[in-house]
């Protein structure tokens, strides 16, 4: 292995560990948004003054999943709190987390005493949560559409790449060996692709690749840092986050970022929303409305 891409995976470790207290500024307040892909209509759902990341949209339209403190949480898209998701048995979850297709599964990545994040499914009406993946650090990012492959990225042996799992548990198989960092693998809605990010080429783009980790294509060539690619319902578009400057492999919180939408035939890029304070926790996972007209993200406001 190149002391090059020993130093990256260093870089990397370090700087993409899920964002703690300490590295959230005292009095940070964090904003729900949805915002209408077509309209560019944006709507606040809830404001506070805390710390929460990552909503995802259930898959039945009707509240947000946020996590926070460890814990998962609802909102509905009035602003009413739902509650905690499992509290008894959901803890020291971080942000990459998510529903099957059929909102009946919940995928988490969870550190548990004295391991990094690994992967766990539970029912989402209840259950004992179950651990899928025991190499660490593994990060889950997507769902294949029948349920039945878990895609996410991992360090092993000091290296980052993009793996796959059968949801029920067994063998990990690796799905991309190239210098650099690979990261946010995520189904296509029909299954024929994975979306994902990777600086490969030294900066981080969008790319999308078949199921099995061949035919690897890139789909954003500019210089901003490209990440999390989420792709839409009807598999024409896809949602991306942009830092505007080089974050040298990391994506860290507090940077000046926007969203924007990625046309996936065309390759054309269209902004969706203002430069706005973000970045870790914006939008790491799925967040489509089932009808595809809305996503979600987190917005943040300096103290």
């Amino acid at each position: 292995m190149s002391k090059i891409k020993v130093l990256l995976a260093i870089i990397f470790l370090f700087l993409s560990m899920k964002v703690n207290a300490q590295q959230v500024p005292e009095g940070t307040s964090s904003e729900l948004v949805i915002l209408n892909v077509n309209s560019g209509e944006q709507r606040t759902i809830i404001k506070e003054n805390r710390h929460f990341e990552a909503p995802n949209w259930s898959r039945d339209g009707n509240y947000l999943i946020i996590n926070s403190g460890g814990q998962l949480e609802k909102v509905d898209l009035a602003g009413k709190k739902l509650g905690q998701i499992l509290p008894d048995k959901i803890t020291r979850a971080n942000n990459d987390h998510g529903l099957s297709f059929d909102g009946k599964l919940l995928v988490i990545s969870k550190s548990d005493e004295g391991t990094s994040s690994r992967i766990y499914t539970v029912p989402l009406a209840g259950g004992e949560p179950k651990l899928i993946t025991p190499n660490h650090p593994s990060y889950w990012h997507g769902i294949s559409p029948d349920g039945k492959t878990l895609v996410y990225t991992a360090e092993r042996n000091g290296t980052w790449d993009i793996y796959a799992i059968p949801t029920a548990g067994g063998d990990e198989k690796r799905l991309t060996d190239t210098e650099g960092l690979d990261d946010g693998p995520e189904y296509s809605y029909d299954g024929k692709w994975i979306y994902f990010n990777s600086n490969r080429t030294g900066r981080m783009q969008v790319y999308r690749m078949r199921p099995d980790g061949s035919g690897a294509e890139q789909l954003t060539k500019d210089s901003l840092d490209n990440w999390f690619p989420h792709p839409s319902p009807d598999n024409k578009s896809a949602i991306i986050i942009s830092y505007l400057e080089d974050q040298k492999g990391a994506h860290p919180f507090g940077k000046d970022v926007k969203l924007r939408l990625l046309i996936i035939e065309t390759k054309e890029l269209r902004d969706l929303t203002e430069v706005f304070y973000g970045g870790q926790g914006t939008i790491n996972v799925h967040s489509w409305s089932p009808d595809g007209e809305w996503i979600a993200f987190v917005r943040y406001h300096k103290p």
